[in-house]
């Protein structure tokens, strides 16, 4: 699995208590998949609804149980076919058990990849407000224990958000639901978000992950006899679109191998002689002065070219009040 590669599996409840918040979660989620169309075409996406009515899951035929949870799509490289399978999401009839969709979505992933390295990461969205099912052996924290030993094993996150309006009262199915969640978070590489609002979504998933690059390492020079080793890590940065490519249209619509890619072919020509191609070894720089053009090697350039040293220093104080922010 390449480095900058996500595998990632959406559980999404659909159970009753969700029915007035999934036109939101379709949406954000369509997002999500456009935004990975755009920066990361070759993640990969699953797609898990649970509180349907039906059963489709490999866990359910092999095994048993796991009911009312749907693979609606396998895990594959993200493409508009991952788009259809998140819109017009059903209404499910039963109410969602997240602790099955997560032994599932696990399921998938390491039936996907085994034991290779990559990132992997499940994305649960649920109110979390319904009781689950008993487990055959053992307590519900039990179970948790072991899903999140198997999440540690291979190396997979989960990001849980749960959803609950501020008007809903909590009870004791709900506290031990957020209990478990918890538990969770203690056991493995879990985040857990809590959300009141259809809008309040969009913040809690997150759309890509961004590792932090060191702008520069070295000293910050506090006088000439006194320096620190630093990093220096940039705070914020302009997010900026991927290179357009040209693209060709030539090709019949119903070539599937074309790859309407367009190549361009640069040649140098002399003027008094038009028809001979002048080869790069024949050719070199020139720039400007005046009415005149001056040639310059490579060599020639990188000997005058200004080579500042990287480096932090202090150059004096300020009162904290005078610096806009």
């Amino acid at each position: 699995m390449a480095r900058n590669k996500e595998a990632l599996v959406l559980l999404l409840d659909v159970g009753p208590s969700m029915h007035g918040v999934l036109q939101e979660v379709e949406n954000i989620c369509s997002t999500l998949v456009h935004k990975k169309l755009v920066y990361n075409r070759s993640d990969e996406i699953g797609v898990v609804l649970f509180g349907t009515k039906e059963t489709s899951n490999e866990l359910a035929k092999e095994l048993g149980g796991y009911k009312h949870v749907v693979v609606a799509r396998d895990i594959k490289v993200v493409d508009e076919e991952t788009t259809n399978a998140l819109q017009n999401l059903p209404r499910g009839t039963s109410p969602g058990d997240f602790l099955d969709a997560i032994v599932v979505g696990l399921d998938m992933l390491i039936r996907k990849f085994g034991n290779i390295k990559g990132k992997q990461r499940m994305c649960l969205v649920t109110d979390a407000q319904h009781p689950l099912r008993d487990p055959p052996q053992g307590t519900k924290k039990d179970q948790v224990d072991t899903i999140a030993d198997q999440m540690k094993r291979h190396e997979i996150k989960m990001d849980c958000i749960i959803f609950r309006e501020s008007g809903v009262r909590h009870n004791a199915v709900m506290d031990e639901n957020d209990q478990l969640l918890y538990h969770f978070r203690e056991r493995s590489v879990t985040k857990v978000v809590h959300v009141d609002s259809p809008t309040s979504l969009l913040g809690a998933l997150r759309t890509r992950n961004v590792l932090p690059v060191t702008v520069f390492r070295g000293d910050l020079e506090v006088s000439s006899s006194f320096k620190i080793k630093v990093w220096v890590y940039k705070k914020t940065s302009e997010e900026k679109f991927p290179t357009l490519k040209k693209y060709s249209d030539k090709a019949p619509a119903s070539d599937k191998f074309a790859s309407h890619e367009v190549k361009v072919d640069y040649e140098y020509k002399s003027v008094l002689e038009p028809d001979t191609v002048v080869p790069p070894d024949q050719r070199i720089k020139g720039y400007l002065y005046g009415p005149q053009v001056v040639p310059i090697s490579s060599a020639e350039w990188e000997a005058v070219k200004f080579k500042p040293e990287k480096g932090v220093k202090l150059l004096g104080f300020t009162d904290r009040s005078s610096i806009s922010r």
